[in-house]
């Protein structure tokens, strides 16, 4: 990257600091903004910038920033908040993300010329959801932190579950269609490795900078650097030893937020924004050097191929896993809908071009990008108008007091503090 390039970059970071509020108002998020600037600053007329991130370098700033992202969600989350529910996210994780995982998977057979690996490889990438790309509805606290919170977890726990399925996708395609008959129980111990690493770094970490902090041993100024630092550690802790680090990242949030307590919930918001800063150029990279190739190579195949996946494929499954939860239709169909593709799919999609290569992995990635881009706009764009729509339809179906009031959600990453709509 020249100097050019960083000043560029640097001024677009602060410009969208600037205006994001304003643009927000209109339903133009983040990604929306740095996916478009990403293709327009490097290709045609417009393009003032002369980096050309590497496949590897954008699939490392992705998975870093997933990993930070997870474990600050997670962290927000209190254990005894979770076990209300319990049932419900066992329901989208145990069987609406199989089901979504199949039935994108078969439908994918078509566009991979019967190659099974290949569909499983786009089934599985793009199952996990990504809840910062509807920002709205996530920010808006009209909508029931139950149904945000739902939502929330869902979304960190699943990029997890789903990479045990890519991999064993991608070694399916790697080797001709020969995987290893341990490929299950190896996927099931990284599950397990990601699971105890992430309790073991995050538990302890909250532990000790709970009691740095009462005896008044961390430094006010540095503690969020090391919250982040621990964030890290939970990821890199259990890649390291073998283990899935996205459910480490996860799991060490929930163990931090548990045992660092009301000392620790201030430095969380560190590990956030800087979350949120990479992001940003995560974004920028993905529109720069995804999405050239993925027009290229599109196909009406593949376009309905992503509206199915950011539909069908995605809402029947929710509506059969929850469906008899007694949630109402309302809620199924916000929570089926709310299921954007983001940075899960991205590290995915780049672990495939890194592993597979071209022109083998090209289609795979293509169906993906494009997936990713059409979720960007479409739950970027529907997010607040559907849930000012449901909030006012919660209102006028109350018919008393609700009961105790669910605690309330903390922001994500890339969105802005809500105020209530009037009336």
């Amino acid at each position: 990257m020249s100097i050019a390039d960083l000043a560029i970059v640097a001024a677009l970071i602060f410009g969208w600091g600037t205006v994001s509020a304003r643009l927000e108002r209109f339903d133009v998020t983040a990604p929306i903004i740095f996916v478009l600037a990403g293709l327009l600053l490097t290709h045609g007329p417009l393009a003032v910038l002369g980096i050309v991130p590497s496949n590897e370098l954008i699939k490392e700033l992705a998975e870093f920033t997933l990993a930070l992202v997870l474990f600050s969600d997670a962290s927000r989350v209190g254990l005894h908040e979770l076990r209300v529910d319990a049932g419900l996210y066992v329901r989208l994780l145990g069987v609406a993300l199989p089901l979504t995982i199949g039935l994108g998977t078969v439908l994918a057979l078509a566009l991979t010329d019967g190659s099974i690996w290949l569909a499983l490889l786009i089934g599985a990438a793009l199952a996990p959801t990504d809840a910062a790309l509807g920002a709205g509805m996530m920010a808006n606290p009209l909508v029931p932190a139950r149904i945000r919170r739902l939502v929330n977890v869902e979304s960190g726990l699943n990029d997890g579950i789903a990479t045990p399925f890519v991999s064993v996708a991608l070694a399916g395609a790697a080797v001709g269609g020969e995987v290893a008959e341990h490929g299950a129980a190896k996927a099931v111990a990284e599950l397990a490795v990601g699971l105890l690493v992430g309790v073991a770094v995050g538990g302890a970490g909250g532990l000790l900078m709970n009691a740095a902090r009462r005896r008044g041993w961390a430094a006010d100024g540095f503690a969020g650097a090391a919250v982040l630092g621990l964030a890290v550690c939970a990821y890199a802790s259990a890649v390291a030893v073998h283990g899935n680090g996205f459910i480490a990242a996860f799991v060490g949030g929930l163990a931090f937020g548990t045992t660092g307590g009301r000392r620790g919930e201030p430095l969380v918001p560190f590990v956030e924004e800087t979350g949120a800063l990479v992001s940003l150029l995560v974004w920028l990279a993905f529109g720069a050097v995804a999405l050239v190739p993925a027009i290229k190579t599109l196909t009406w195949p593949m376009v309905l191929y992503a509206i199915l996946s950011l539909t069908i494929v995605r809402m029947v499954p929710v509506a059969v896993a929850v469906g008899r939860a007694r949630l109402g239709w309302a809620t199924v169909g916000l929570v089926a809908w709310f299921g954007p593709r983001g940075l899960a799919s991205v590290v995915f999609a780049l672990l495939a071009l890194e592993e597979l290569g071209s022109p083998t992995a090209d289609r795979a990635v293509a169906v993906i990008a494009i997936t990713v881009l059409l979720s960007v706009v479409a739950h970027g764009a529907t997010a607040e108008p559907l849930a000012a729509w449901y909030a006012k339809r919660l209102a006028r179906s109350a018919a008393g007091g609700s009961g105790a009031p669910m605690p309330d959600m903390p922001d994500r990453r890339l969105i802005r503090r809500s105020s209530p709509s009037p009336g």
